[in-house]
């Protein structure tokens, strides 16, 4: 769920807001398309069935396109391989895409287990990009507020993984409120963006 600048041993170079909104907003698109296909095809497993291939691919997708997301926001930046909270992000996006299709097939309480694992790394990660990112971009506050609730839900999906009750379409709620952020965040971009033209 991160998106990072970082400064290089000779120039500093910062992802504009412009391509911050657009990156955001795409992220905003694929994470409503995501809800809609788990609340749809996988809500009603709970943790102890075993992940229909539906539900397996979308639990591959999900942090697997976070790490796109990161890599295309290197691209943006120019970055590239001196950025290392964004390659830590990448990393942790890969290896939890490959743990997601070692536990499809195992139960949803332990896909449960290792998304809530990623969110909350990845929510932490967030958190660090969001601070450090405040005085070259700035309106980062949506950002550091969604990193720590994704740490937060990331704690209560490890909890409730052991639980016989538990559901799938807890990720959806979290995909959903991820969604809101990232929205939120593109309008806080846009006012300072239009404050900084005048």
């Amino acid at each position: 769920m991160t998106r990072t600048t970082v400064t290089s041993s000779t120039t500093t170079t910062a992802t504009t807001p412009s391509g911050l909104r657009s990156l955001y907003l795409i992220r905003v698109a694929f994470s409503l398309i995501w809800v809609a296909l788990v609340v749809t095809t996988s809500a009603s497993l709970v943790s102890t069935d075993r992940p229909t291939v539906i539900a397996a691919v979308l639990l591959v997708i999900y942090p697997l396109w976070d790490a796109i997301a990161t890599l295309l926001e290197h691209r943006m930046a120019g970055t590239g391989s001196t950025d290392r909270v964004g390659t830590t992000n990448v990393a942790l996006g890969l290896a939890t895409a490959a743990g997601m299709i070692t536990v499809a097939f195992s139960t949803i309480g332990t896909a449960l287990l290792v998304f809530g694992i990623w969110a909350l790394l990845s929510g932490a990660i967030q958190l660090v990009v969001a601070i450090r990112r405040r005085r070259t971009v700035g309106a980062q506050w949506p950002m550091v507020i969604s990193g720590g609730l994704s740490v937060l839900a990331g704690a209560s999906f490890a909890a409730m993984s052991a639980s016989a009750t538990s559901s799938l379409s807890a990720v959806a709620g979290y995909s959903a409120f991820g969604a809101f952020w990232f929205l939120v965040s593109v309008i806080a971009l846009s006012i300072r963006s239009r404050r900084e033209k005048r």
